[in-house]
C-alpha cells in the first residue's frame, strides 16, 4: 500500500498537509543542551516506493511539519486511501455491473425491498467507514517485496496469485460460516442478509465488524507470506470486483468449482449453504454446498413467478427454523423495531 500512499501524497497529500501543518520558515532551530524546547525538523529525502517507477515530488512535499514518513500522517493517509479508494471502487464497479450486467427484472422479485438499492448504498457507505478504520493499521505488511530478486524468485511471482486465493478462500469460508452462529448472526451478519435478492450495491453492505472479520485473511496473508507490492494492489481491486460479481444476479458460472453469483444467491436465499468466496471446495468438504438448480441458468424460468414463489416459501420457512420468527415482519429501515 506504500505505492498507493506515494501516489496519493504526490497528487493530493503533499498539498493538503502543507496547508494544514505548514513547516516554519528556515533556518530551523534545533534542540540543544541549553534549549531543550526547540523543535527539530529533520530533512526528509524522497525514496520511491517501487523501483518500477518514480515521481519527483513537488516543493509542497517539503513544506509540512509532518513529512511523508511521519507515522501519524501515514496513518491518516492510509485510512483515507482505504475508505475513499474503497468507495470509488465500490460505486464505480457496482454501477458498471448494475448498468451492463444486473438483470433489472430481479427488482420485481417478492423479496426485493422497497428502496433497496438506496438502502444498500447507505449501509455500504456507513459500513465501509468503520471497516477502513479497522483495516488501515494492517496496511504496513512486512513481507511485501518489490523486485523479483527481493522475493523467493520468478516462480513465486506466478504462484502467489493462486496461493493467495486458496489461502483467503479457506479462511473466509470458516469466518463466514462462524458469522452464521446464533451468538453473532443477528447482530453482525444479518444486516447483510436483508438483501434476499441482492444487487451489485449489496456487495459491500455489511456491518463494519462483519466486513472487517471477512477481510482478515486478505490482510493476514502479506504478514505471513511474501507478496509483490504491485500484486498486493491488484489483488485488492480483484477482491472488491469479485465481491461485486457474486452479487450481480447474472448466473453465468454454472461450474461445480466456481462459487459464482448463482451459488451466492442461494446463500442469500437459504442462509446455511455456499459460504465460500471463490470456490465451492470448502463447502463441499464442509457439507454446506448446495448446487444451483438448472432453472437459474434459464432466464425464462429464473424470472418466473413459479420459481420465485418456490424460493419465497422455502426461504421464509428456513428463517422461522433458524431465527424462530417470521422474516416478513422485519423492518430493514429501522432494525430496532425488530428487537
Amino acid at each position: 500500500m506504500d505505492i498507493v500512499n506515494e501516489l496519493f501524497d504526490t497528487f493530493i497529500g503533499d498539498h493538503v498537509w502543507a496547508q494544514l501543518l505548514p513547516a516554519p520558515p528556515a533556518p530551523y532551530e534545533f534542540p540543544s543542551v541549553t534549549n531543550t524546547s526547540a523543535q527539530s525538523f529533520p530533512p526528509w529525502r524522497y525514496e520511491p516506493a517501487t523501483k518500477f517507477f518514480s515521481i519527483e515530488p513537488s516543493p509542497a512535499a517539503y513544506e509540512s511539519m509532518w513529512p511523508r514518513d511521519n507515522i501519524c500522517r501515514q496513518g491518516i493517509n492510509l485510512f483515507l486511501i482505504t475508505y475513499v479508494f474503497g468507495l470509488l471502487t465500490y460505486y464505480g464497479l457496482s454501477t458498471l455491473s448494475y448498468i451492463f450486467v444486473f438483470d433489472k427484472e430481479t427488482m420485481k422479485h417478492p423479496k426485493f425491498l422497497k428502496n433497496q438499492i438506496r438502502l444498500e448504498m447507505r449501509q455500504a457507505t456507513a459500513g465501509m467507514f468503520g471497516m477502513a478504520l479497522l483495516t488501515s493499521p494492517y496496511s504496513w505488511p512486512s513481507k511485501l517485496y518489490d523486485l523479483t530478486e527481493e522475493g523467493p524468485g520468478l516462480w513465486y511471482n506466478i504462484i502467489q496469485f493462486p496461493f493467495f486465493l486458496l489461502f483467503t478462500d479457506f479462511f473466509i469460508y470458516w469466518i463466514h460460516r462462524g458469522l452464521h452462529h446464533k451468538l453473532v448472526y443477528k447482530t453482525l451478519h444479518k444486516p447483510h442478509h436483508r438483501w434476499i435478492m441482492p444487487t451489485p450495491y449489496a456487495s459491500h453492505a455489511f456491518h463494519p465488524l462483519d466486513g472487517f472479520a471477512q477481510s482478515i485473511p486478505y490482510h493476514a496473508f502479506p504478514f505471513l507470506f511474501p507478496l509483490q507490492k504491485l500484486s498486493y494492489v491488484a489483488l485488492f481491486v480483484f477482491v472488491n470486483a469479485w465481491t461485486i460479481l457474486i452479487h450481480d444476479g447474472e448466473y453465468v458460472a454454472n461450474s461445480p468449482v466456481i462459487n459464482g453469483a448463482a451459488c451466492h444467491t442461494l446463500h442469500h436465499l437459504y442462509f446455511n449453504y455456499n459460504y465460500g468466496q471463490y470456490t465451492t471446495l470448502w463447502d463441499r468438504l464442509g457439507g454446506s454446498y448446495r448446487e444451483p438448480n438448472p432453472e437459474l441458468f434459464r432466464k425464462d424460468q429464473k424470472m418466473s413467478g413459479q420459481e420465485w414463489d418456490k424460493q419465497v416459501q422455502e426461504m421464509e420457512q428456513m428463517v422461522i427454523e433458524v431465527e424462530g420468527k417470521d422474516d416478513r415482519t422485519y423492518d430493514p429501515v429501522d432494525p430496532k423495531k425488530n428487537d
